[in-house]
């Protein structure tokens, strides 16, 4: 363990480290980690013992909280200069800005001092009248229409307009106190309430957003789903929004800070304080939590977006399998491709099973006849136009084997086709095959297919092209790199694009390794890698325990087991007198092991046990072996009757429900009241992306494509 005195580490650490309600040294070592180039899947795999076995998930969360905090600092140093430079720096300034813990507050204090374009108060000022302004803010004089008279000059003609320049002067330092900022910023996050209006004239163009046409709820509790369609209604010119809490509560409280008596003077405070809240506070502070409500939304969209996208790409894979697979069609035909084991294509051609050809026969004697001439033992049909009359023509045709059948998911293979990865791999080919190719390969592993497209194609999400698009790109990057190496990739098989996200490597590496691998053949050990150009020590460290090389002579590295750990185990085998593979093979001598004995200044506990699993089966895979599914004999919403019931399958989930393929071509909405008999705050908690439920039929609008489902009081014996 790294040294963790107090006095040697960062404040920033020790605040990190208390937010999170974590240890000095665990923050600490995540933090020096990372600086050294080590990634969040390695740190969180192989280097348990320096954080105390913190998973993905807190190591991001040490990340984010660190650099806004780097973040805090920057702009401290910012703000600092800036006040010097205007030789205003005083030490309780200097204190109150190191103190700043948020942003906000140092703004806050940063307000008075920021340079800004000419107000009211800055021309009265110029007049010089802020003399005038501090004595009747000390609200001592009884009639400061006398006072004012002194201030009377070529500028200022009148005591009306001395007494007006005082005020704005009043109103400006009012909407820079800190306190009252403060203050109101509580008030806003407590009371703040949310107005929708529809744009006078726009009612019939802007239908889609009319239950937004005379809408308000507390801020604090609209729903991110709810606060995105708004917001998207207004930028789109149908709604117009406002935020604000009680007018005479903010009223109240600004009185409470700044009205000392009641004088004169006090009066002239009064109306400032008035004129302050309607003029500069009030769309201050709405603008702020107009930010802030959707800064906390675009979070909210973006980690619904990303679980589903975890949950996609770690999808049940069929695995090696000679597949055959369909992109349907009506006139245009069926496209089908034959992919080998490896996903390699080796045919393509177009049926005709559906109007206006109506070349059934043919169809079903090509399909057998590819069947057999590839050893087909799979079929993939993609789910989108002519579906499922595919699929019931797939059902006629006599296999002589048992040939399992699976309807997968087309969204985002039309992005594919189109890109230039899919032409780097098919140049001679046009999009339909290419999509059909990827409707089978999504099959055999969702994983290595999807990482070619865009998640944002992918539509699993709730508003995602209204969130901040930057934000979103990283966290689904993320996600992404986590699941590619929860899985682990084969190197002699996986594309460049999949091992662009093996931690370490990154586009260049896993272009120069796929060239060496077409150079000098599959690598035969996770050594070779060494040999690949750009491969430093560290690139290696960080990857070499995430690729696989199946068939190896060391069958370690076929595993998840870090070749820096290779040592641990040829001891351990050597103690039980065997060798690797005998101890991978037989779990009785594995149960011989005492792991305390095995543990170095390097190697704790936990790696020890990560290992001893890891032999267990080794280079297994964590995603679940995928089930064959039907629909019901249903096609069009014609078909459905509130109250039947029909097997789906949950294709996406948002904050309000859960969306089910049920084998139309519009999904239906299970909404989240409709999930369980029990109350249920989050979607994910009930059901899971890819997950076969059985859905009773609530209600069909056949004018607006709407099924409304609902999972509750359904006898699935029935």
């Amino acid at each position: 363990m790294l040294n963790s005195s107090i006095m040697s580490i960062d404040k920033n650490i020790l605040l990190v480290a208390k937010k999170l309600g974590l240890h000095e040294w665990q923050v600490e070592n995540t933090i020096r980690l990372m600086d050294g180039g080590a990634t969040i899947p390695f740190i969180s795999r192989y280097r348990k013992e320096m954080t105390g076995s913190l998973d993905e998930v807190k190591l991001m969360h040490i990340k984010e909280e660190y650099e806004r905090l780097k973040e805090l600092d920057s702009r401290k140093e910012a703000v600092i200069k800036s006040i010097e430079e205007q030789e205003k720096m005083t030490p309780e300034l200097r204190q109150k800005i190191d103190f700043a813990v948020t942003m906000a507050d140092l703004e806050d204090i940063y307000l008075p001092y920021r340079p800004k374009r000419r107000t009211r108060a800055t021309i009265a000022k110029e007049k010089g009248l802020e003399p005038l302004a501090l004595i009747i803010m000390e609200q001592k004089l009884d009639d400061p229409v006398l006072k004012a008279e002194e201030f009377l000059n070529d500028d200022v003609k009148t005591v009306e307009e001395a007494i007006s320049g005082a005020s704005d002067i009043i109103a400006e330092w009012i909407s820079e106190d800190e306190k009252a900022r403060k203050q109101l910023r509580y008030l806003f996050d407590k009371e703040a309430v949310i107005y929708s209006k529809v744009v006078k004239g726009k009612e019939a163009e802007g239908i889609k957003f009319s239950d937004y046409y005379n809408w308000s709820e507390p801020l604090k509790r609209c729903p991110s789903h709810r606060l995105l369609a708004m917001r998207r209604g207004e930028e789109e010119s149908f709604l117009r929004l406002s935020i604000e809490p009680d007018e005479d509560n903010a009223l109240d409280m600004l009185t409470s800070i700044f009205l000392k008596g009641r004088n004169g003077s006090s009066d002239i405070v009064g109306s400032a304080i008035k004129d302050s809240w309607k003029r500069l506070l009030s769309s201050s502070m709405e603008t702020e939590f107009r930010n802030i409500s959707k800064e906390k939304a675009d979070i909210e969209a973006i980690n619904v977006f990303t679980d589903n996208l975890r949950q996609l790409l770690l999808g049940s894979p069929l695995g090696e399998k000679n597949v055959l697979a369909i992109d349907p069609g009506y006139r245009s035909g069926c496209k089908i491709v034959c992919l080998d084991r490896q996903g390699n294509f080796v045919h393509n051609e177009t049926i005709y099973p559906h109007p206006p050809q109506n070349e059934t026969a043919m169809s079903i004697k090509k399909i057998l006849s590819l069947v057999n001439a590839y050893k087909i033992e799979a079929i993939a049909i993609g789910n989108g136009t002519a579906s499922r009359e595919t699929e019931d023509f797939i059902k006629w045709v006599r296999f002589d084997s048992d040939i399992q059948v699976f309807v997968v998911s087309e969204a985002g293979a039309s992005i594919y086709s189109a890109s230039k990865v899919a032409r780097e791999e098919f140049p001679d080919y046009d999009v339909t095959v290419r999509g059909a190719v990827s409707i089978g390969r999504r099959l055999m592993d969702p994983l290595a297919e999807l990482v070619k497209i865009d998640p944002k194609s992918i539509g699993v999400g709730q508003y995602q092209h209204d969130v901040d698009q930057q934000k979103l790109q990283k966290s689904l990057d993320d996600v992404v790199i986590s699941c590619v190496n929860a899985v682990g990739v084969e190197v002699n098989t996986a594309s460049k694009h999949l091992l662009t996200y093996v931690s370490g490597l990154g586009p260049q590496l896993a272009q120069n390794i796929v060239e060496y691998r077409a150079e000098n053949g599959p690598f035969r050990a996770r050594k070779e890698l060494l040999n690949v150009k750009r491969m430093g020590a560290k690139a290696f460290e960080q990857s070499a325990g995430f690729l696989r090389i199946r068939n190896a002579e060391n069958p370690l590295d076929s595993s998840a087991v870090h070749p820096e750990s290779y040592y641990v185990v040829e001891k351990m085998s050597e103690d039980l007198g065997c060798d690797v593979r005998d101890l991978i093979s037989n779990e009785i001598k594995r149960k011989e092991l005492i792991l305390e004995k095995y543990i170095t200044p390097a190697t704790g506990l936990p790696t020890l046990k990560d290992i001893v699993d890891e032999l267990a089966r080794p280079g297994r895979d964590p995603r679940s072996m995928i089930k064959e599914f039907s629909f019901a004999d249903v096609h069009s919403m014609e078909d459905l009757i509130p109250g039947m019931v029909v097997p789906g399958i949950v294709t996406n989930i948002t904050k309000f429900g859960a969306f089910v393929d049920i084998g139309i071509k519009q999904d239906g909405l299970v909404h989240v009241s409709n999930l369980s008999k029990n109350y249920v705050d989050d979607p994910s908690k009930v059901v899971k992306l890819h997950q076969h439920v059985m859905v009773k039929v609530l209600a069909v609008d056949i004018e607006r494509k709407r099924v409304q489902l609902s999972m509750k009081d359904i006898d699935i014996n029935k």
